[in-house]
């Protein structure tokens, strides 16, 4: 019989008691992130084992200590039994902290603070840290003070711009009062600083306090030394970056017209509004925190966006047509959503793959990686698409280097028949290993 659900972000099956260490770390992880379920007696395929009933009382005996003298803050699981089908389980179940980071007594902050990412556990990084910080404060990163700028960097014109046309159609002269509403000026010690938030939106020059916060985008040819055809770099305020990036992509995917009733239609082979969705959740829901820019990649199959930092909140891939939304940038978001670039909260990832179910593509496919997320737009219709198929079963070895036929199936949305055909395929043609069998099945990556 099987455990209900898969392994995820949430959720960790080990068939015996793993090391104390081991535990701390999952539980440490679970709690700096989503909170999460750790259930002992369930193999890695889900299968429901059992463990002794003699280990799982001797190990709630001393499991809550282990986990409160390793864990600072102090954590306090649930460590409770489950039977099911007649076989003891034993879980453990914590929440996710309010005061975070967590971290590992012995090992310190820096060394010490793990994070769930997917069905692993890693070690989080100074970025990572330091935003776990203002989450358990509840501040974003864009609304802190820029101190070595001042309100006369912040262009008024275009904060005017802004006034005047909000969605609410009221318009507004440009006060002190009203830039402090929108978090753009912070006043610290009597005097007023442009936030990190004032500086993206309405900067004259926002790159020279925050260099790294730029879109990079590249049109790569099909050569495999991924020569690029053209590049450029989107600067200046985030309404500048969107719509110059918006642009530089509109003009290297294809376009197709018919005539319907004396009426020229145009028609793109990825939906536009895909593409703005993306975008958009790129320069929204980034790490501005990370020195590291936005890159958007276009090959002849598919189109890849990178940005900085994990998805936000208690939030992992399995759930964005849910329309459940968490926003890191609160400040940003207010502006964008008055400034009429976002339309609905939460209704950027269903716009996007119901969009691209109705023009019959691939399914989009959404990675979360060690602090960034990559989303990949394939350009490949699903009635057509063997080598498309091949390219993104290839692309999913960079975040994990085994996955299992029921992993493509889950993230890829592609038919059972369709990827066993594939996988034995990219198998004859040396690029993946078969090991394991039955349930256990996995593939790895040769080349």
């Amino acid at each position: 019989m099987k455990y209900p659900g898969h392994e995820s972000s949430r959720l960790e099956f080990k068939s015996i008691i793993p090391a104390s260490a081991k535990i701390i770390r999952t539980v440490i992880a679970f709690c700096n992130a989503k909170g999460g379920k750790l259930v002992i007696g369930v193999t890695d395929d889900g299968i429901i084992e059992g463990i002794p009933e003699d280990i799982a009382h001797q190990a709630m005996e001393w499991l809550d200590h282990a986990i409160y003298e390793a864990c600072t803050p102090p954590l306090l699981p649930l460590i409770y039994q489950q039977r099911i089908d007649g076989k003891l389980l034993l879980i453990i179940e914590v929440s996710s902290g309010t005061n975070k980071p967590y971290y590992q007594k012995s090992l310190g902050l820096s060394e010490g603070t793990f994070l769930r990412l997917g069905r692993s556990t890693v070690k989080a990084d100074a970025d990572i840290i330091e935003e776990l910080k203002w989450q358990s404060r509840g501040i974003s990163y864009d609304q802190l003070p820029l101190y070595h700028s001042s309100i006369e960097d912040l262009d008024r014109l275009k904060i005017q711009y802004f006034l005047d046309h909000r969605r609410n159609g009221i318009i507004s002269p440009m006060t002190e009062d009203v830039l402090r509403s929108y978090e753009i000026i912070k006043k610290e010690h009597t005097t007023d600083y442009a936030t990190v938030a004032g500086m993206l939106l309405f900067g004259k020059s926002p790159q020279q306090f925050l260099s790294e916060a730029y879109i990079l985008c590249c049109h790569f040819s099909d050569f495999k030394d991924r020569e690029a055809i053209a590049s450029r770099i989107c600067k200046g305020t985030l309404f500048e970056q969107f719509d110059e990036s918006f642009d530089f992509i509109m003009e290297r995917i294809n376009k197709s017209f018919k005539i319907e009733k004396k009426k020229r239609e145009e028609h793109w082979e990825i939906p536009p509004i895909a593409i703005r969705e993306v975008l958009m959740n790129a320069i929204l829901h980034r790490n501005y925190h990370i020195n590291a820019p936005v890159k958007i990649s276009i090959y002849s199959d598919r189109i890849e966006f990178f940005s900085p930092g994990g998805l936000p909140g208690p939030m992992d891939t399995s759930e964005l047509e849910s329309g459940i939304t968490y926003v890191r940038n609160t400040c940003i978001a207010k502006v964008l959503w008055e400034a009429q670039y976002i339309e609905k909260m939460g209704s950027g990832f269903i716009t996007l793959f119901k969009s691209y179910r109705k023009e019959g593509l691939l399914s989009p496919q959404v990675i979360e990686g060690t602090n960034f997320v990559k989303c990949i737009l394939p350009r490949v219709h699903s009635n057509s698409a063997q080598e498309g198929i091949d390219e993104l079963i290839l692309h999913l070895f960079k975040i994990s280097d085994e996955i299992s036929r029921s992993d493509i199936i889950r993230q890829l949305n592609i038919p059972r028949t369709s990827v066993g055909r594939v996988l034995n395929k990219l198998i004859e043609e040396g690029k993946l290993v078969r090991y394991g069998k039955g349930p256990t099945t996995k593939y790895r990556r040769l080349i």
